[in-house]
């Protein structure tokens, strides 16, 4: 499995990227798609919703269960990826094109308190 080491990651299994402009781009991991298997459909949280930590920003659908996707950071979701109309991208690239939503964080610091890759490893038992 991949677990990119400039990301952060959550008990919940989502991954945050900070770009260059301070927006904080969220998806889940390769660990979480593998365990859901085929993905069928991304549902979102629209543009301009505010969320807090650990606050449902949306769901994902695979053949047999449906999972919630939590916030992993407080912030405003600024955009979300219409990719994710192919919901299967996110099996195939959890990383790059299967991204969820991008965010403005309110308390950046919050990152700190997020997990490595190294962290994550041993938190899945990897």
């Amino acid at each position: 499995m991949n677990f990119p080491d400039d990301l952060r990651y959550t008990t919940d299994h989502e991954w945050v990227k900070v770009l260059d402009d301070g927006t904080a781009r969220v998806g889940i991991t390769d660990f979480a798609q593998s365990e859901l298997g085929d993905i069928v459909f991304v549902e979102t949280k629209p543009v301009g919703t505010a969320l807090k930590q650990h606050e449902v920003f949306g769901t994902v659908e695979a053949v047999k269960t449906v999972a919630d996707l939590l916030a992993p950071v407080d912030g405003r979701v600024t955009a979300v990826n219409e990719a994710l109309d192919a919901a299967e991208v996110v099996n195939s690239s959890p990383y790059d094109e299967g991204w969820m939503i991008e965010l403005t964080m309110d308390n950046p610091g919050q990152m700190n308190a997020l997990m490595t890759a190294e962290e994550y490893k041993k938190n899945i038992g990897e």
